[in-house]
């Protein structure tokens, strides 16, 4: 890409207008529950997946939900929740971790397109989270995606649940809970009551998605 196109996509971003105010961030949580309840019924409404959205979203997103979840195949957001085009904002890497890169994502959903809840989605039987535990020298750069994941395994490992399940959860609270903590755009709008950040469980055997407090 020339070095003038680059330019004037980046300063297109930066000078954006920033979103008109979506739904609330109670109402974006209850809708993507909403959809997850029909996902895990078998009753899915496949939302948003036509033509003329297609052709709507074409002309500009603006996502109500940002959704921070892992890279495993089987916990795709949209399909999970039940969405369809144009309604939720992705990052993906494995463990659910959010580095530098996917936090000036979230923030950008957040400021410039106007999503209010962001829900960082961990799951049964993660990988990613079972390599942090196991612990050991890991190939290629696959220690970068455990390196965070390992102060949630820890503080599990010394409590009276030392088990997969509770790293999981720790994982997904502490990844939610440092995001305000890490992004002055993100803790701006969840002082302004503007945006709400939740941790959350995906079953993969039941396809529900659970709240972790």
């Amino acid at each position: 890409m020339k070095t003038t196109a680059l330019f004037a996509i980046l300063t297109s971003i930066a000078f954006a207008d920033h979103a008109a105010p979506g739904i609330s961030p109670d109402a974006a949580l209850a809708k993507l529950m909403a959809g997850n309840a029909r996902y895990a019924k078998g009753n899915v409404a496949h939302p948003h997946q036509s033509e003329d959205r297609r052709a709507e979203v074409a002309k500009g997103q603006k996502p109500f939900a940002i959704v921070v979840g892992c890279s495993d195949s089987r916990t795709s957001p949209e399909l999970v929740f039940d969405q369809g085009l144009g309604d939720v904002f992705v990052t993906r890497l494995a463990g659910s971790i959010v580095d530098d890169a996917a936090l000036g994502s979230i923030e950008y959903g957040v400021e410039h397109l106007g999503a209010s809840v962001i829900v960082v989605l961990g799951h049964e039987r993660c990988g990613a989270v079972d390599a942090a535990m196991k612990g050991g020298k890991l190939p290629g750069k696959i220690g970068a995606v455990v390196k965070p994941i390992l102060p949630a395994v820890k503080a599990v490992q010394k409590s009276a649940t030392p088990t997969l399940d509770a790293a999981i959860d720790e994982n997904a609270r502490r990844t939610a809970a440092g995001l305000a903590d890490r992004s002055e755009i993100l803790e701006g709008h969840v002082k302004a009551g503007k945006l709400k950040i939740v941790a959350a469980r995906y079953d993969l055997d039941s396809g529900r998605v659970t709240l972790v407090k």
